[in-house]
């Protein structure tokens, strides 16, 4: 594995911005069958302007997020801030940061927030999984040593060989591409199912809370708070919060839901 696609001179495709594009047309594809099928007010050019606007939020989130985690580097080296080529994006901060973005645009198109963040929500965890290869390209985001024989020995140049050398690691990388692909796909069986706007976003929230915590476990670095995993944390508020927000406003129901178009 090789963090580059190609490589023609001064030109240089990296593969994990190959799978940030994939995310964005994919992702965009899919998106638009939904407006169509939920009737949602917004054109194609609002569409694609949605997701510049979230895409780039949530980059810009997710890498304020770990520079925050990792203040005391970053306030000594100030000008690494904003090398994100050098690795350091949190995707809790990413979602944050695009949840954001999305509420300030629907309010601006005077679009529904719940029923566009339920025809997104496919897109987003197929998006994570797509950034998982990239990670698996690059050699990060990679697990602890293992015995299993799945365990994978990363290049000595990637953060992972750097790390723990030429020892098997568990690929915990593609153990959430797995997830999310997996998670991906019952929200898409799901997408038709009458309920009530915001139910498949609750959803999502649920399954990559525990998705994130689950890989969490195989992580051979996560970022910390008081000596507990971020993730942990984390995850814990969007399980016990979607968990509430399913069962108070009982989201699942379809009595009052708007009419679904298969």
């Amino acid at each position: 594995m090789h963090p580059n696609l190609i490589e023609i001179g001064p030109i240089v495709i990296r593969w994990y911005g190959l799978m940030y594009l994939a995310a964005f047309l994919v992702g965009g594809w899919l998106l638009g069958k939904e407006i169509t099928r939920r009737g949602l007010p917004i054109s194609d050019d609002d569409r694609w302007s949605f997701l510049t606007i979230v895409l780039f939020s949530g980059i810009l989130g997710g890498r304020l997020y770990y520079v925050a985690f990792n203040w005391k580097y970053y306030g000594a080296n100030p000008l690494e801030i904003p090398a994100i080529w050098h690795g350091g994006l949190a995707i809790h901060g990413g979602l944050i940061g695009g949840t954001l973005a999305g509420w300030w645009w629907v309010r601006r198109h005077n679009v529904p927030f719940w029923g566009l963040a339920d025809a997104s929500a496919p897109s987003i965890i197929l998006g994570q999984a797509f950034g998982r290869f990239g990670n698996f390209m690059n050699g990060e985001v990679h697990g602890y040593p293992t015995d299993l024989p799945w365990g994978i020995v990363f290049p000595p140049t990637s953060p992972a060989g750097r790390e723990f050398g030429q020892v098997p690691l568990h690929p915990a990388m593609l153990y959430e591409l797995v997830l999310n692909a997996i998670a991906f796909a019952v929200l898409w069986k799901l997408r038709t199912r009458p309920s009530r706007d915001g139910f498949l976003f609750c959803l999502y929230v649920l399954f990559y809370g525990a998705i994130r915590a689950f890989v969490s476990s195989f992580r051979a670095e996560d970022l910390m708070i008081g000596g507990i995993r971020a993730p942990y944390a984390v995850s814990a508020v969007m399980i016990v919060g979607s968990l509430w927000a399913m069962a108070h406003f009982r989201l699942w129901r379809a009595d009052a839901a708007r009419p679904s178009r298969s």
